[in-house]
């Protein structure tokens, strides 16, 4: 009976502590909302168009110069199967490692957490992610473009890893940042490196052997190859490497929580 009391106090227990964690994390994102924008949470609304009007620029860009879709009948949804992939990670990640510095005030109570604010900003950013995909179906659907994938289920899975690489990443370059702030600068400048190597705009398959294989390094490259793979149907699969990314992704998680945990004493007396 005394162990049976016993179990039920630990899960009552567990139980508490997890919706504690889940309310410190509401609290970031509601005022991440409330600072993003206008200091109003209205403000969150302009969060997805941001991204969403920089794939429509490109792709109009891309589409004035004369580029044709080298798989399938639409450019646009050609150019928006790399674009929001590398977009997506950019932004998560990206934001989490602003996280800290916008948030540094919070630490102040015991009960926050350095996992908490990354991981409530992380979240913000994945819905945020999900209502730019759901706005470009929407426009998408309403131009005649069809933007079902091949692959429904691979497509689900490559933006999962492409999240999970995100927050792998946020979460290091998060921690760093709170000790050189400088590195949420540089990081942001090397937002422009993952641009121009993920494949978003070519086809990285159809280069030689003598880049395509150094580039196929690149994590991001990786997913939004994943994704192309899921939407059309003989798009070759020759550099994708499903395991790679995974293992990259969790393994830059875990480097990230580690990093946190070693140095939490540390980051607490910065803040």
């Amino acid at each position: 009976m005394s162990l049976a009391l016993d179990q039920q106090k630990k899960r009552m227990s567990m139980l508490g502590l997890v919706r504690q964690k889940l309310n410190v994390m509401k609290a970031v994102m509601l005022r991440d909302m409330r600072t993003r924008f206008f200091n109003h949470g209205l403000g969150f609304a302009l969060v997805p168009l941001w991204p969403l009007a920089h794939i429509f620029i490109v792709i109009i860009i891309s589409i004035i110069s004369g580029r044709t879709a080298p798989y399938g009948d639409s450019p646009m949804l050609f150019f928006a199967t790399g674009l929001i992939p590398t977009l997506t990670f950019i932004y998560i990640s990206r934001f989490m490692s602003l996280s800290l510095l916008m948030n540094s005030s919070m630490l102040s109570f015991p009960i926050v957490r350095v996992t908490d604010i990354l991981f409530g900003r992380a979240l913000l950013e994945v819905i945020a992610a999900s209502i730019n995909i759901a706005l470009v179906w929407i426009i998408f659907g309403s131009l005649g473009i069809n933007p079902y994938p091949n692959d429904p289920l691979q497509a689900t899975y490559a933006f999962m890893a492409l999240v999970l690489l995100a927050v792998g990443i946020g979460t290091i370059v998060g921690v760093l940042t709170q000790f050189l702030p400088i590195v949420a600068t540089a990081y942001a400048l090397m937002g422009i490196v993952f641009y121009i190597s993920s494949g978003a705009l070519f086809v990285p398959p159809n280069l030689p052997d003598q880049l395509a294989i150094p580039l196929a390094y690149n994590p991001v490259l990786q997913c939004v190859e994943w994704m192309r793979v899921a939407f059309y149907e003989g798009y070759s699969d020759r550099l994708l490497n499903r395991e790679y990314v995974l293992s990259f992704a969790l393994g830059a998680l875990f480097i990230g929580l580690a990093s946190e945990r070693l140095s939490r004493r540390i980051l607490l007396d910065v803040a």
